[in-house]
Formats: structure tokens, sequence, C-alpha cells
């Protein structure tokens, strides 16, 4: 797990020195990337900097420490904020808990409350990005999938086809297609061969049979049923139902 990059951010240079000394960055695999003492300084280190975690005191100079967290959301909605405050006021807890941050310490600082603040952040960062990351991976594979599909309709498709080109369990891309597309596998892929054969009856003179097998079936028999049953008509009635509406 890579080191948590922190901004710390106190208008006394006093506490933040306090933090860089007092407390183990290291052993809690975290480090310092800048400090900041006030709300405008604040804003602009986070923009270089884009750490993942700010630890603030809200009574800070210019731009108090809650408008910075909700200026800041807007642009980084995954960064982590900590706040840490002398005040033990309700309204302002309950204004830090709409904006969502990961807690609120009171000063004079416990830094070994501190310390499982940081370790329960870091773990549910990890988890955080471990979905993002299954997230995108799933999305990738399944626009190479369907990609694939679309450049290999004239051919024999199947699950375990899919499966040996793409060294997935069938399985595995049956409950891609249900879980990201919303249809099963055999939906999607009549669906787009439907698709296809739509286009090409409109916009060419190729017969029946041969665009039949153009969009994968070999019997242009199963191909005229397939079609009836997805459009209400034959590939035949289709065309002609186009060509007087022209």
């Amino acid at each position: 797990m890579k080191k948590l990059r922190v901004l710390l951010v106190d208008d006394e240079i006093m506490i933040r020195e306090g933090f860089k000394r007092l407390f183990d960055w290291e052993a809690h695999d975290c480090e310092v990337v800048g400090e900041a003492g006030d709300g405008m300084e604040a804003i602009q280190q986070i923009d270089m900097l884009q750490p993942d975690l700010v630890i603030m005191d809200i009574n800070i100079p210019i731009v108090n420490g809650l408008k910075v967290i909700q200026m800041s959301r807007m642009k980084y909605p995954h960064m982590a904020f900590v706040i840490v405050s002398g005040y033990d006021d309700f309204s302002y807890c309950r204004e830090a808990l709409r904006l969502q941050i990961t807690d609120y310490i009171l000063k004079p600082v416990d830094y070994e409350e501190f310390g499982s603040c940081i370790d329960h952040l870091k773990i549910s960062l990890y988890e955080t990005n471990h979905a993002q990351e299954e997230i995108q991976q799933e999305e990738r594979t399944i626009h190479g999938l369907t990609r694939y599909l679309q450049d290999h309709l004239q051919e024999e498709i199947s699950l375990l086809v899919l499966s040996e080109q793409f060294h997935l369990s069938a399985q595995y891309i049956s409950q891609l297609f249900k879980s990201e597309i919303g249809v099963n596998f055999l939906s999607y892929l009549t669906s787009i061969r439907m698709e296809k054969a739509k286009k090409l009856l409109v916009t060419t003179s190729l017969s029946v049979a041969e665009i039949s097998e153009q969009v994968g079936y070999g019997d242009y028999r199963v191909f005229t049923k397939v079609f009836k049953k997805s459009e209400g008509v034959t590939p035949s009635q289709y065309r002609r139902d186009f060509l007087e509406q022209l």
C-alpha cells in the first residue's frame, strides 16, 4: 500500500511542528508533503499537491476550515479530511459531518487516538480504491468483449469462444453481461445481430441468405425465425415496409 500524502493546515506553527515531530508518520505509512497557515494557502496547496489527506483546524484565517473543505470537495470528491479543532461545538460537528469528513478530533491531540484514526482511514481508502479499480477493470473488460462481438458477428460466437479469447471464465463473462449491460450474453448477441441485419436490409441489396451469413447465422431459416421473433416481421417484410415508406 502506497504512503498517504498528508497536508497539515493550522494557523499556529507550533501545532504544525508538533504534528510533524510528535507523531510517527512513517510508522503509519504516511508522509507530510506540505503545510498551510490559512485557508487561502490551504486551497492553493490542495490544488498544487492534491494530497490524499488534509489535517485541518476549523478556525483558520481568511477562509475557515469548513469552507476550505466545502470548496475542495467540489473538485476532489475522494480527498479525505480530518478536522483537529479546539471547538467542542455541536454546530461545527454537524457541519463537518455534512461535508463527509473522515474524523473530528479535539485539541489537545491524543496522538494514540490520532494514529487509530489514520489507520482506519488507510483501510477505508484502500477498500475504496480497490473497489474502484475492480469497477474500472470490469468496464474495460466489458468494452473489450462488446467490441469483439461487433467485429466478429459473422463468426460463431459463444461464451466458450470469449472465454478462450479473453482468458476469463465463461461464468465470469456471463455475470459481467448481466451486471454491466443488464441482459444475458445471448440476448445481447442476438440484439446486435438483429441491429446489424436491419441496417443491411435497408442499406444494401444483399439477399436474406447473404445477410444471414453476415450476421452469423449459417442457416437463413434460423435467421428468419429469430428475426421475426425479435421484430415481429420477416426480414423480407421488414425491407418491403421500409421501401414503402420512402
